[in-house]
């Protein structure tokens, strides 16, 4: 039975949540919530939440709190003090906690985003209790009501000492029947996301965060499609190495480019750790389109034809804009695959952009 602050906690629940699909595009493109990340659930600040509040009367009538007063005298509104009055009401703002699987659904009616289907077969076991039998002996904390309860009336049954018109069932120590658990094992669907980014010196700050937000909503789509996901973490100039999430986005450097050191690093990374035939593998590279020569551009050709393609479900290259990058890198791989499903690109102006860019990545439902 829902009570009346339950329903009314559950109605102020779908309220907050209507705001925030209302909103949602915009949450996306600025990344409001993701400095407010804890490990299940994000704090979204909602806007424009009418709360209820008193309302005074237009007359002045003076009375309790205003002076003397005499039993009767009615409580009006006392004499404005002096000072200009605002004509705009106040903005109220409170955050609301909502889960990561919530917002995953949320972003996947709004983007229309099909479900994956896993291609690995999972090589992490995950292990669950289940409560799969009944046992006469066990502790109180699993005690089964209802089974005890039928097993104390079928013995007065039998003994016949159950009374129709007085039907007390008292359980003896022999009718007690306890929950019996046991440890199931279950191979579970896991997938990794490589991330790649070029950190020279023409990615700036404004480059970077467009990336960590793109990247919080695919991590956030993802994991709500697999049990396991692990991400690792590539920064390149002309040398690509492996970081972690903290140094992933706050490094910069200042010198050249070459975009093959961080696809060569990446494809050691999967023979080494993730089997194509076990892993669901995602690799997203974001760069401003520029690369040390075309030469370099041949050999991230070669490495992605040869090696990276055949054993990812998808790769995805965001190029940012970035008014000293060139942007030509992007053109050289839609020339070279014009055919090819598993390579995805998008161009990235803007924030704004971000909400085409989740789309054209995670559309495919791969």
């Amino acid at each position: 039975m829902i009570t009346g602050i339950k329903r009314d906690h559950l109605r102020f629940k779908q309220i907050v949540k209507g705001k925030i699909k209302q909103n949602l595009k915009r949450f996306i493109s600025q990344g409001e919530m993701i400095g407010r990340r804890g490990k299940d659930f994000v704090s979204i600040p909602i806007p424009h939440i009418d709360l209820p509040h008193f309302r005074f009367g237009k007359r002045q009538t003076g009375g309790v709190g205003q002076g003397e007063g005499a039993p009767g005298t009615p409580i009006g509104q006392g004499e404005a003090e002096e000072g200009q009055a605002g004509n705009s009401e106040g903005e109220h703002q409170i955050e609301v906690d909502v889960s990561l699987k919530e917002l995953a659904e949320m972003l996947g009616q709004e983007l229309e985003l099909p479900r994956i289907q896993p291609k690995g077969s999972g090589t992490i076991n995950s292990s669950k209790y289940r409560y799969s039998g009944i046992n006469n002996v066990g502790p109180d904390s699993l005690r089964h009501v209802k089974r005890t309860y039928k097993e104390a009336l079928k013995r007065q049954l039998m003994e016949a000492t159950y009374n129709p018109e007085d039907p007390v069932i008292i359980p003896y120590k022999k009718d007690f029947r306890y929950r019996v658990w046991k440890n199931v094992t279950k191979p579970e669907n896991n997938a990794v996301i490589i991330y790649m980014m070029d950190v020279s010196g023409s990615m700036g700050d404004e480059q970077k965060e467009i990336v960590r937000t793109e990247s919080f909503w695919i991590d956030t789509w993802l994991r709500s499609q697999y049990n396991d996901i692990q991400i690792r973490y590539i920064i390149h100039d002309a040398a690509a190495r492996e970081v972690d999430q903290h140094t992933f986005y706050h490094t910069r450097e200042s010198g050249g480019t070459l975009i093959s050191s961080a696809y060569r690093l990446c494809n050691e990374i999967i023979d080494k750790n993730y089997p194509a035939s076990e892993w669901n593998i995602y690799a997203m590279h974001f760069s401003d389109g520029d690369n040390w020569s075309g030469e370099d551009t041949k050999f991230c050709v070669d490495i992605l034809r040869n090696d990276l393609l055949p054993k990812t479900n998808q790769f995805c290259y965001g190029q940012v804009e970035s008014r000293y990058g060139s942007g030509q890198f992007i053109k050289d791989l839609l020339e070279n695959f014009k055919e090819e499903e598993r390579l995805v690109t998008s161009k990235i102006e803007n924030k704004e952009a971000i909400y085409r860019s989740l789309k054209e990545f995670l559309g495919k439902g791969r």
